[in-house]
């Protein structure tokens, strides 16, 4: 049986038992909560004497019904109807309160780094690059903005028309990011939604609270009271009267597309809620019997594996050539059986703890499934269990009749099915209620190129040769069908969190007059010539 040597931390990456997450941003102020709580548990196990427990990491507040308006409340205020001082104020001042928070948070990476990695079990390496990506995701976007400022601060004349347009907020919005990436996926939402007017209440996910909670103070620092809440608690508590209040202008939500058919269905008037949607993936991977096997397996086993499989990006199923099935099949069983395994604080660790509830027998059963089934698990103590740890499994070969073949594992099953005929695969991709990307591994230009002619049309992002994945930042990041709504790139997404308006005026010489006494004397902030370089 595949077991890990649960270990002791090393002092520098250890962050004590945190005291701070009893706390909630409200209106610009920090507010302690004196009410319910829960304690927070790591994923990973600490000697406790002569036993083994999960270690304790500290509390975090269950805000009420109450919490949840007041924030709310504070965020309609905020934005005033449109009139508010941060929607109607120059971009400029918003890009000033956005490098001012980016520079802010920089100086908490430790401390967010530390507890990413304890409270859902993310290597060390892999936490800190989440917390620096998210930094760069934020100066970028003050970078696409400026771009985006300047190209808005031209006039446009048609058919006797004077015009200008540029975007504006939609109105409040309500973020909500997944435990996976709980700093980098809300906050490639929260951000944007920010930078471009709008006031924000974001609830912070269960599992991946606490590592938020250190950046609270350079929240409240950074923007003006109001433009940003920041709470936690039980969604049923505190997000559904927000919904249900009809005050939500956007809906920012990242996970399952249950939960988003439920909120979404909450609000009294569905048709004015916009919605940014990153919501499940069965992403495939086909590997054409003319791939490079090495660089497919390799690519494969990051693709699929990755922080456990527990990435929407990840490879969910893999689709390969009958022609050259088993020889795959044995060179990722024996490449999986090569990660190493281990604690998060360990360097150099691939495979670590699952943090999510229940995922352990979750896991379990769609093995067990799949195994009476017909399929085998490929790898030596693959499915082995001990505590929150779960060897991954390599499953092999699935087919329809298996819940792995069609639901998303969200975590570390390598699922591997021949093919004889490319349409299959693509048949496949065609019924699957998911759309967000496909990974096709082959080298004949003439094959290569009528599937992806094929997939685009049914998937966002077709990848040549290599995994499935979100980045660069830049890329566009979407989904059809139940992956997604709205695209999410650093340039995307400015254009996600607010809408195309124009003020536009008959080319007379009175209404030329009028434009130009507004812009001399800076009369308005959106209509203006001047520009951010």
């Amino acid at each position: 049986m595949n077991t890990l040597e649960w270990t002791v931390s090393p002092k520098d990456r250890d962050p004590g038992i945190f005291s701070g997450g009893m706390r909630y941003l409200v209106d610009g102020r920090i507010h302690e909560w004196k009410g319910a709580f829960f304690e927070v548990k790591s994923p990973i196990f600490q000697p406790s004497g002569a036993v083994l427990e999960k270690r304790s990491l500290g509390h975090c507040a269950l805000l009420d019904h109450d919490v949840a308006m007041s924030a709310l409340q504070a965020a309609v205020r905020a934005y005033d109807k449109g009139r508010g001082a941060w929607p109607t104020s120059p971009v400029a001042m918003r890009i000033r309160c956005m490098g001012d928070f980016l520079d802010r948070m920089e100086k908490k990476r430790l401390d967010v780094a530390r507890l990413i990695m304890w409270e859902v079990a993310k290597p060390w390496a892999d936490s800190l690059k989440e917390f620096d990506r998210t930094v760069a995701y934020g100066r970028d976007t003050i970078v696409a903005l400026k771009e985006l400022d300047r190209t808005a601060s031209r006039f446009v004349m048609d058919s006797g028309f004077l015009a200008q347009v540029r975007r504006s907020p939609h109105g409040v919005a309500l973020c909500m990011g997944p435990y996976n990436y709980p700093l980098n996926e809300g906050y490639t939402t929260l951000l944007p939604a920010l930078i471009m007017g709008n006031t924000v209440v974001a609830k912070l996910p269960r599992l991946g609270m606490l590592c938020n909670m250190p950046l609270l103070e350079a929240f409240a620092e950074s923007f003006p009271p109001g433009v940003i809440n920041i709470i936690t608690g039980e969604g049923g508590e505190v997000v559904t009267p927000i919904i249900e209040s009809g005050q939500v202008d956007l809906l920012a939500f990242i996970g399952s597309a249950g939960v988003a058919n439920i909120l979404k269905h909450k609000h009294p008037r569905p048709n004015r809620l916009r919605s940014v949607l990153g919501l499940g993936a069965k992403n495939p991977g086909i590997v054409l019997a003319d791939a490079d096997m090495e660089l497919a397996v390799r690519e494969c086993v990051q693709g699929a594996l990755t922080f456990n499989g527990q990435r929407c990006t990840a490879l969910k199923i893999i689709f390969v050539d009958r022609k050259i099935a088993d020889e795959f099949v044995a060179r990722m069983a024996k490449a999986v059986s090569a990660l190493p395994c281990g604690m998060p604080f360990t360097d150099g660790v691939s495979l670590t703890p699952l943090p999510e509830e229940h995922i352990v027998e979750r896991m379990q059963r769609y093995v067990e499934e799949a195994v009476a089934k017909g399929a085998r698990v490929m790898n030596p103590g693959g499915g082995d269990t001990d505590r929150t740890w779960f060897h991954p499994a390599v499953l092999y070969p699935v087919n329809s009749q298996m819940k792995i073949w069609h639901e998303e594992q969200f975590g570390p099953i390598v699922a591997i099915a021949p093919f004889d005929e490319v349409v299959e695969v693509l048949d496949y991709v065609a019924a699957s209620p998911y759309g967000q990307q496909a990974s096709v591994f082959g080298h004949d230009p003439k094959v290569v190129g009528r599937l992806v002619d094929a997939l685009v049309n049914q998937v966002s992002r077709v990848n040549l040769n290599c995994q499935c994945q979100r980045g660069p930042d830049t890329f566009p990041f979407g989904g059809r069908k139940d992956s997604a709504e709205g695209t999410l790139s650093v340039g995307d997404a400015l254009k996600v969190f607010s809408t195309r308006t124009l003020a536009a005026a008959k080319q007379t010489s009175e209404n030329t007059e009028v434009i130009q006494g507004i812009i001399r004397g800076r009369h308005s902030e959106f209509l203006n010539t001047d520009y951010l370089f």
